[in-house]
C-alpha cells in the first residue's frame, strides 16, 4: 500500500492526489498537521528516499522562514535537523509518497510518473 502524506490544504499536495486519483492509484491518506512524522520515520524516509535531509524542509514555508532556518541549517547536526523537523509537519516537505521501496519527496511528475511503468 501507498501512503500519502500530505497536508490538504496545499495545492501540490492536492494536484498529486488528482494525479494518483488519475492514474487509478490507490493509497492511504496522512495529514501531516495532524499526524508529525516521528524522527525514526523521518530516518527512514531520508535512508529510503537518498535524498540529504535539508530537501526534507519545507523551505517556502512561514514557520521556516520565521525560524530562519535559511542560515541556520548549515550549522545543524542531521540529529538536530530530525528532532526540528519532527516537532512540526508544517516543516516537512509535502507531499510525501512512501511505496514499497522509494520515497518520493515533493510533487514532481516525472518521478511520480515511474510508479504507473
Amino acid at each position: 500500500m501507498i501512503t500519502f502524506v500530505c497536508y490538504p490544504k496545499c495545492t501540490t499536495c492536492q494536484k498529486a492526489k488528482k494525479w494518483l486519483e488519475d492514474n487509478q492509484i490507490p493509497y492511504e491518506q496522512r495529514d501531516i498537521k495532524e499526524q508529525n512524522p516521528t524522527v525514526a520515520e523521518l530516518e527512514e524516509w531520508q535512508a529510503r528516499s537518498g535524498l540529504p535531509l535539508r530537501k526534507f524542509f519545507n523551505t517556502s514555508g512561514i514557520l521556516y522562514k520565521s525560524l530562519g532556518l535559511k542560515d541556520k541549517l548549515s550549522t545543524m547536526s542531521d540529529s538536530e535537523q530530525l528532532a526540528l523537523l519532527a516537532t512540526d509537519g508544517m516543516l516537512v516537505k509535502r507531499p510525501i509518497l512512501i511505496t514499497g521501496n522509494k520515497v518520493l519527496v515533493g510533487f514532481k511528475h516525472a518521478e511520480w510518473e515511474l510508479l504507473t511503468c
